[in-house]
């Protein structure tokens, strides 16, 4: 919340003030201004679905408007001759062209989420905080002259700008969702070498350019990064493909009649939730969320169905049984080995399991003793009863953390 008011007033401020100043070189905004619109038009993804910390591709949406709103912080001169836009104008410029972008979206129903031009404003903001008056003030020239020495403070200036960047948006998803900060961040920065190191190169060739061939250069130097967009869009197509397959093997067991319907996916997303609450990165929990969809995919190898699905109720010797089937299964059908290492360990004594799996098992035990809709006190019961079989069966860090996250969303109350 903070951040979306700290970019409402930034922008507030930087259209009053351009606005009672009037528009320097006002072909040269316009220019800038027309590439964010065009960056947002050709995003990702629909504005709702472009949310932080899932992908390396998928933290930026819209990586065209966001390598011109950073050609803009750094512009300098233009074919030659300097510009004097300044800070405030950098602002108001991206913030019109931002919004004149999410237009054709909204009128789709496509949003409202804000987050990435809030993001995009502060840190554009910051970059023309640091690079502007040291252009201006003519300093810059003082310390670098001719030589090199301005594109590496330009790089310089990119690399604290991509940080501020991170910050911002590990902030707004923990304040989205209530993940813990830590992770989050840590998700974000291991994101930067991806679309992000793309966009700050795109953003310092095309200020370079703009100020040795003018104009002219923007529509040349923004095709590499369409090109390296549309790549990306392919990789998230793939991602999304091998996660639908992953689900739909999952389902087996429901058709068959193993299990209940719907429990895979309520254990698979409630063991993605307890994992991002103990602090697992993004790569760790794609794996968890694999496992945790077919970890019961043994139960298509026995003759009988166990009753309602609910292996939590078995014998140990028999939950491990099916377990290694599971895991057999699993390796069979070319997803990574760390799935099925997760999905063969789950029965194993906590304290012999990777992290992964203990979720696994918890998770699974709590969904099976629930009861579901039909049993309103089931929750409840359920966390008591992982509370009390801590000692042996489930390991109390896990437990609290799947109290938490189900407190956050009511399942508790």
């Amino acid at each position: 919340m903070a951040v979306c008011v700290a970019a409402a007033a930034s922008a507030v401020w930087a259209l009053g003030n351009t606005l009672r100043n009037g528009v320097a070189e006002p072909r040269v905004a316009l220019a800038f201004g027309l590439l964010i619109v065009v960056g947002e038009l050709v995003r990702l993804g629909p504005t709702r679905t472009c949310v932080a910390g899932r992908a390396p591709g998928e933290r930026e949406c819209a990586p065209l408007g966001a390598a011109g709103a950073l050609a803009y912080a750094l512009l300098g001169d233009v074919g030659g001759r300097p510009t004097t836009h300044g800070v405030a104008q950098t602002l108001a410029v991206v913030a019109a062209a931002g919004l004149v972008g999410l237009v054709p979206h909204l009128a789709r129903g496509r949003g409202p989420a804000l987050d990435h031009l809030a993001r995009r404003l502060l840190t554009t903001g910051f970059a023309a905080t640091c690079f502007q008056p040291l252009y201006t003030t003519g300093t810059l020239r003082a310390w670098t002259g001719d030589g090199p020495g301005h594109p590496l403070v330009m790089l310089a200036v990119l690399a604290l700008t991509a940080l501020c960047d991170a910050v911002l948006a590990a902030a707004l998803a923990r304040g989205r969702t209530g993940w813990p900060y830590g992770p989050l961040l840590r998700d974000e920065l291991r994101a930067l070498p991806g679309i992000g190191s793309a966009i700050c190169a795109t953003g310092v060739v095309m200020s370079l350019a703009t100020a040795v061939a003018g104009l002219w250069a923007l529509p040349v130097f923004c095709l590499p990064l369409l090109l390296t967009q549309y790549a990306f869009r392919r990789f998230a197509a793939v991602r999304a493909t091998y996660r639908q397959t992953i689900a739909s093997l999952a389902r087996s067991t429901e058709i068959a009649g193993y299990t209940p319907h719907g429990h895979a996916r309520r254990v698979a997303a409630l063991s993605r939730a307890v994992g991002r609450e103990l602090g697992l990165t993004a790569p760790d929990l794609d794996v968890l969320e694999y496992a945790a969809l077919m970890h019961d995919i043994g139960q298509l190898s026995l003759l009988d169905p166990v009753p309602a699905g609910a292996t939590a109720l078995l014998p140990s010797g028999e939950q491990r049984r099916i377990a290694l089937l599971g895991g057999a299964v699993v390796r069979s059908t070319g997803v990574p080995a760390e799935v099925a290492v997760i999905v063969e360990r789950q029965a194993d004594p906590y304290r012999d399991q990777p992290l992964t799996a203990r979720i696994v098992r918890t998770v699974n035990a709590y969904d099976d003793w629930s009861g579901g809709a039909a049993d309103p006190g089931g929750p409840l019961r359920a966390l008591e009863r992982l509370r009390l079989s801590g000692a042996q069966d489930h390991e109390p860090r896990v437990v609290e953390a799947l109290a938490r996250v189900l407190a956050r969303g009511g399942r508790t109350a």
